[in-house]
């Protein structure tokens, strides 16, 4: 079915996670007209465990506290947890969408499987979706905006040899009764990696954990308060933030090499800390065991590459996920090594109609610092003509820069994306005023 006629006028946004409804409700307010595609039957993105994409896990939690992660014109009520199970997040998304009038913009059940343009920049796009019957139906669109998320695409690695008791990733953990009765090894330390570790510990008969470098672990409470909400109202240079942010982990951490994991070789924030307030707590008791990084399976034997080994059931490799854009060619996003470069992680440098929403981590950045970046995109896109946008444009299509604020981020592909919070927000801010009134 070609639904031309109806949604020429119209961008279309893929996804009703947190970064698509933000993107939704910004363009509402400005009158942009636009249409949104959801492969679930209901807005909350990988927080809704039911979802087809989703990577959650019963036992989930925020590692932010809510009054940092919120949007901030829809705060959470105040009888929701300072660290909000999955379940209170899938809520507050509805009532968000609810609030701002969203769900009858989206077409639900349908997912896209192609986006290609027309032509050149401003010349449209086609989309094609499919409904779960397997109906396929094409429409074309004055613009694209991508929001379907960066955390539902494992990134499996490949081990040396053959495991002959349960593998999986992450991503196909949902229960701790898959772990019950279960010699448990973890691969990897990231945030999912510890809590998953946690259930183990209470769930399965053993639990391991394997890491290949150290990390740096931030307890989820300071002075009684959730901690990234402490001195949150100063600002501090990155080298004295990081003096100070240590002194602090050293009265309430400790040093986590005691319990055997390794010393990080790099400085604090050039990765993403673990936010757990357990793990080194179970290290101390002897509840689990930090092992060297896998060098080969041998049926059910592990071996590492310190020369241990160790007998488990199961394998759980919490190894994070890559960015996945299936239904657009990567060439279009452009795609330079991990990760697409993009203006201000979000903005094409040459297309106007084209655009990747959500595609931005940094610590303490929250829901409203997505929103930040919607306003940004839809102020941008209801200036297209004007003088103002042309400045930008012009600055979108110079060299690529990062706004990382000076941060030498590890060579990771989950840190590809990685930017500074407030260099990134000053930078979105100012691009903000230099569109505002100009449409």
């Amino acid at each position: 079915m070609n639904r031309a006629e109806e949604t020429a006028d119209q961008y279309a946004i893929i996804g009703a996670g947190p970064m698509g409804l933000a993107t939704a409700k910004v363009f509402r307010e400005l009158g942009i007209p636009f249409r949104g595609f959801e492969m679930h039957k209901d807005v909350g993105g990988l927080w809704d465990i039911d979802g087809p994409r989703s990577t959650m896990y019963e036992t989930a939690h925020l590692i932010s506290s809510k009054r940092m992660t919120e949007f901030a014109d829809f705060p959470m009520a105040e009888n929701v947890a300072e660290y909000p199970s999955h379940h209170e997040v899938k809520a507050y998304f509805h009532a968000f969408a609810d609030h701002f009038d969203l769900h009858r913009h989206y077409q639900f059940r349908a997912e896209v499987i192609k986006a290609e343009p027309k032509g050149a920049s401003g010349e449209g796009w086609t989309l094609v979706w499919r409904d779960p019957e397997g109906g396929e139906y094409t429409g074309h669109f004055k613009g694209i905006l991508i929001a379907n998320g960066t955390l539902s695409e494992p990134n499996m690695p490949t081990f040396n040899g053959h495991f002959t008791g349960e593998l999986i990733h992450s991503s196909a953990y949902r229960l701790p009764q898959q772990l019950t009765g279960k010699r448990v090894l973890i691969i990897g330390a990231g945030n999912s990696g510890c809590d998953i570790a946690v259930d183990a510990i209470h769930h399965g008969t053993r639990c391991d954990i394997s890491l290949r470098r150290g990390y740096y672990f931030v307890p989820k409470y300071v002075f009684g308060k959730p901690a990234d909400t402490v001195g949150g109202a100063v600002r501090l240079p990155m080298w004295l933030k990081r003096t100070v942010d240590q002194v602090i982990l050293s009265w309430f951490v400790g040093n986590p090499q005691k319990y055997g994991f390794p010393k990080p070789d790099y400085k604090l924030y050039e990765s993403h800390p673990i936010v757990n307030s357990l793990i080194l707590f179970h290290a101390g008791h002897g509840d689990i065991n930090v092992r060297a990084d896998v060098d080969r399976f041998d049926g059910k034997t592990v071996h590492f590459k310190d020369g241990a080994s160790g007998e488990y059931d199961l394998v759980l490799a919490a190894t994070g996920y890559k960015l996945h854009y299936p239904f657009i060619d990567q060439a279009l996003l452009n795609w330079q090594g991990d990760a697409p470069h993009l203006f201000l992680n979000c903005m094409h440098p040459t297309r106007d109609d084209l655009y990747l929403m959500g595609m931005v981590e940094a610590t303490g950045l929250g829901w409203h610092g997505r929103h930040d970046q919607a306003e940004m995109v839809a102020r941008y896109i209801k200036a297209l003509g004007t003088d103002a946008v042309q400045e930008i444009a012009q600055e979108k299509a110079g060299a690529f820069r990062r706004a990382d604020g000076g941060m030498n981020y590890l060579k990771l592909a989950r840190m590809a994306y990685y930017v500074d919070k407030t260099t990134y927000l000053r930078e979105v801010h100012r691009v903000i005023e230099t569109l505002r009134g100009a449409a």
